[in-house]
């Protein structure tokens, strides 16, 4: 399950970015161009490609001749821990699920990278710093989430598997797996101006 929640969070995050996107770049029109119909689409379209795109890699590990201990170490059930168990040869597998993670991740990294281009450049051009800073305060929590997804993804699975560390990666892995969904409501709780509110008003508690 970790694989296909994984791939639709990418996507996700991409649609996001069009939200954003149109949200600053083409505000008189993003009502028309973010209905709920389109809404629903970028959802539907993220779930399907996350559901998908593992099917292949799922039957390519299937066929691997698994004679060693069944015994995975690791937190979850990974890629790289799992053919680490399998007796027959994994290079055709681990090149499929090198090449396979180098197009997923530019797939839904680049379009995000473009519109936050895109974005930008539309600050920039706002006169005002308090203009500025309101539409920057509409994309930072969903690029914090974005830098925190890809960062980790690269540094785990973008990587040649001769300096794979199973003891080192597993650790690391506890960010892919535990950092993203552990910070993602905090940073968009930051956001809310209800909380804004009260946390200035503990604050001024402490320091009257």
């Amino acid at each position: 399950m970790s694989f296909l929640e994984y791939r639709c969070e990418y996507f996700l995050l991409t649609a996001m970015a069009y939200d954003r996107y149109v949200a600053i770049c083409d505000p008189l029109h993003y009502i028309a161009r973010m209905s709920r119909k389109h809404c629903a689409g970028l959802i539907t379209a993220a779930f399907t490609v996350g559901f998908l795109d593992p099917v292949s890699i799922v039957t390519l590990i299937s066929k691997l001749s698994y004679c060693a201990s069944h015994f995975i170490d690791h937190f979850f059930c990974d890629l790289l821990p799992l053919l680490k168990l399998s007796c027959s040869s994994t290079f055709s597998a681990e090149l499929f699920i090198y090449i396979e993670g180098t197009l997923l991740v530019f797939s839904s990294f680049l379009p995000t990278l473009a519109s936050y281009i895109f974005i930008v450049s539309a600050i920039l051009k706002i006169q005002s710093s308090e203009g500025r800073q309101k539409a920057f305060s509409t994309c930072a929590s969903h690029l914090a989430c974005v830098i925190t997804l890809y960062g980790t993804a690269i540094f785990l699975y973008l990587k040649p598997t001769t300096s794979y560390s199973l003891k080192k990666d597993k650790y690391f892995s506890l960010l892919y797996i535990v950092l993203g969904p552990l910070l993602n409501p905090f940073i968009y709780t930051l956001k809310n101006r209800e909380f804004q509110a009260s946390f200035t008003k503990v604050r001024q508690r402490l320091l009257a």
